[in-house]
């Protein structure tokens, strides 16, 4: 990691108040991290993304490691894709600030609290998508698919409420098992375009995205504009 900063917006020094990159981070956090008392651990697998998620956390207490994985498709465990994924690290005094480490809204027993955020649900939900959506390209109708996939099914609540509450209309399908032991669920297609516009605008000014989630989302969106 370089000393300089990814973040382009200035850094909460509370990892637990409610902030845009708190949003972010804890979005993240929920879909592809463990909280344990020794500290957490979130995966991300975009560079620049870890980085910044590493940023968030205060640089001097996160340590950023890469490794190379194979993993299953959730809807067909006999396809597996291998890509790289880079680990973030933090050291669990991170959140020993002024709301303390009781008060983390992942607490690692299933308990999300994402109240703090609610003026933040842009940020919010753009973690929760990078950390546990999916985007495909789907040629036979000429629409973009957003699906949500986790082992945890209240994770996946949680991001169906945040859904529900966020100012775009983002109806969603109803949450089932995958053939790989997880759940999941879909956002409608025809939501897709405006969802996929809303949940990255701003995104520039602050430097809270993984951009090739960005970029893969932006095009998969023209191609089916354009179709």
């Amino acid at each position: 990691m370089t000393d300089a900063s990814p973040l382009a917006c200035e850094r909460p020094s509370d990892l637990l108040a409610g902030h845009p990159a708190t949003a972010y981070f804890w979005g993240h956090v929920a879909a592809s991290g463990t909280v344990t008392a020794d500290g957490i651990e979130v995966v991300a697998n975009d560079e620049a993304s870890a980085a910044t998620l590493a940023a968030i956390a205060g640089g001097e207490s996160a340590d950023l490691d890469c490794e190379t994985v194979t993993r299953e498709y959730a809807h067909d465990a006999s396809i597996t894709r291998t890509e790289d994924e880079y680990a973030v690290s933090i050291d669990g005094s991170v959140c020993d600030g002024p709301s303390g480490s009781l008060g983390m809204p992942v607490d690692g027993r299933g308990n999300y609290r994402f109240a703090a955020f609610a003026a933040h649900d842009r940020a919010l939900l753009r973690g929760l998508l990078e950390g546990c959506g999916t985007v495909c390209y789907k040629s036979s109708s000429d629409t973009v698919g957003i699906s949500f996939v986790h082992d945890d099914r209240k994770v996946l609540e949680t991001v169906d409420d945040a859904l529900a509450a966020c100012p775009v209309d983002a109806p969603t399908g109803e949450i089932a098992e995958t053939s790989s032991g997880g759940y999941w669920f879909g956002l409608s297609d025809a939501a897709a375009p405006d969802f996929g516009r809303w949940v990255y605008g701003e995104s520039e000014a602050t430097g809270l995205y993984a951009p090739s989630r960005r970029r893969k989302l932006r095009r998969s969106l023209e191609r089916a504009e354009n179709a």
